[in-house]
C-alpha cells in the first residue's frame, strides 16, 4: 500500500515545513493490525538553499531520534530539483517528468517482451506488453512531458510487427497473412522476397498496411497515448 502524506507528523508547525514538504511511504498491516513503515521517501521543495538544509537537519533528527531510523546519506543530498531524480521522476522547471535512467528502463523491458528470441504465442506476448505498459502508465503517466509519447507508441508497433513478421518466418506464410489483412499483391509478394531483417520489414509499406495500427489495436496493443490523455484529460477521453 503506498500513500502520498502532506506533513502528518505533527512534529514541526512551521510553515516552510509543511507547505512544501510530501513523503512517499510504503506501508503493510501486521497480523495483529499494525501498520508497519517498510520505507519512507522525503521530497522537500524549498525556495532557498539555506532553509532546505535546515529542514534536512530537522527531518534527520526527527527521524534518527525519535523514529530510531537510519538514513541512507548517499541518498540523501540538498539540491535544485532540476539537477536531481526522485523515485523515477526528474523536475524541469515548474513540470514533472520521468527521468532518463527510467525511460531507459521501460525501453529495456518493452524489448525484452518484443524479443525475436522469446518463444511465445503472440496472445501471450500481447497480454503481457499490455500489463507492463498499463503498470508503467499508472505510476509514470503523472508525466507532463508529452512530446516523446507519440514517438513511444510508433516505436511500439514496429517491436510488435517485427515479432508478427519474425514469428510467420515462411514465404509462403507471410505472402497469406499480407493478402488476406489488406495488402495488395504487388507489395507484399516482392517484400517477402526481401533479404532484410524482421527490424527494418516491420518498416515498411506491405508491413504497415497490413498490420496497420488499428489491426495492431485489435490484436491487444496499448497506445500510450490513450492512456496519457485519460490521465490527464479524462473528461475528453473516449
Amino acid at each position: 500500500m503506498y500513500q502520498l502524506l502532506r506533513w502528518s507528523w505533527g512534529w514541526e508547525n512551521r510553515p516552510d515545513y509543511r507547505r512544501h514538504t510530501a513523503i512517499w511511504s510504503k506501508t503493510r498491516r501486521t497480523a495483529t493490525g499494525a501498520l508497519l513503515c517498510r520505507y519512507v521517501n522525503l521530497l522537500n521543495r524549498n525556495p532557498g538553499q539555506r532553509a532546505a538544509e535546515r529542514v534536512k537537519d530537522g527531518i534527520q533528527r526527527f527521524l534518527e531520534r525519535k523514529l530510531k531510523l537510519k538514513i541512507n546519506e548517499d541518498k540523501s543530498q540538498v539540491a535544485p530539483t532540476d539537477h536531481i531524480d526522485f523515485l523515477g521522476f526528474a523536475f524541469k522547471g515548474t513540470k514533472i517528468r520521468w527521468s532518463e535512467k527510467a525511460f531507459r528502463e521501460f525501453k529495456r523491458r518493452v524489448k525484452k517482451l518484443t524479443g525475436r528470441s522469446w518463444f511465445v504465442t503472440m496472445s501471450y506476448r500481447m497480454e503481457k506488453l499490455a500489463q507492463y505498459l498499463r503498470g508503467w502508465m499508472n505510476y509514470f503517466g503523472i508525466s507532463e512531458y508529452y512530446r516523446p509519447i507519440p514517438e513511444i507508441d510508433h516505436w511500439l508497433r514496429r517491436r510488435v510487427r517485427m515479432c508478427y513478421w519474425k514469428q510467420w518466418r515462411r514465404f509462403r506464410t507471410r505472402v497469406r497473412n499480407l493478402l488476406k489483412l489488406g495488402t495488395y499483391p504487388g507489395v507484399a509478394i516482392p517484400m517477402c522476397f526481401s533479404r532484410k531483417g524482421p527490424w527494418k520489414c516491420a518498416r515498411t509499406l506491405a508491413t504497415q498496411t497490413g498490420m496497420t495500427n488499428q489491426w495492431l489495436m485489435d490484436q491487444g496493443l496499448l497506445s500510450v497515448k490513450e492512456l496519457w490523455v485519460k490521465i490527464h484529460y479524462p473528461a475528453t477521453a473516449r
